[in-house]
């Protein structure tokens, strides 16, 4: 990665998405700008060239409550010159039909905002039976797919291979 800032954005209810967010600013230190959504206008956005955004999916594959409240101001976003990576929380044993939708949703407003979207990641090790956050093919997630609540011993390598995979996509 260049040294470019990244605007980390995200909105959590339950803290696991708040957590990852802070993971990600202490593996890759200063360069990263937190932004929870609930306080900071999303228009920032367009601020920066390398974007992370991360979203839980909520209930029966729902927004998160503060990316709802922002949802109608993304569409207005010019994200052209950005690369926006995802990430999102799910719960794949108690919403096994809903898992990381929230995720696809994010993922498809930014990429209507004109954000070349990276950091897609394997389905391998979750177990679901449906998601809107996958590829077309349904080969890969549509970014970085945790799941803290069932899979927590998990995440850390999942992250770190993930950061080192967006270490490669916002170079190229």
């Amino acid at each position: 990665m260049s040294a470019d800032l990244i605007g980390l954005f995200y909105g959590s209810s339950t803290c696991y998405t708040e957590m990852t967010a802070e993971k990600i600013q202490q593996a890759l230190g200063n360069r990263v700008v937190l932004h929870n959504v609930a306080e900071d206008d999303v228009q920032q956005m367009e601020g920066y060239r390398f974007l992370i955004v991360g979203i839980p999916t909520w209930d029966y594959g729902e927004l998160q409550e503060d990316w709802e409240n922002v949802w109608d101001e993304l569409s207005d976003l010019d994200l052209s010159n950005s690369l926006v990576a995802c990430f999102g929380q799910g719960d794949q044993i108690g919403y096994p039909q809903w898992y990381q939708d929230a995720l696809g949703y994010l993922h498809d407003k930014l990429a209507l905002a004109g954000a070349k979207m990276v950091g897609y990641t394997t389905t391998s090790g979750h177990t679901f039976e449906e998601s809107q956050g996958l590829t077309d093919d349904s080969s890969q997630f549509l970014g970085l797919a945790l799941d803290d609540e069932n899979q927590f011993e998990l995440s850390e390598a999942r992250l770190s291979n993930w950061l080192k995979q967006l270490e490669h996509e916002f170079s190229s």
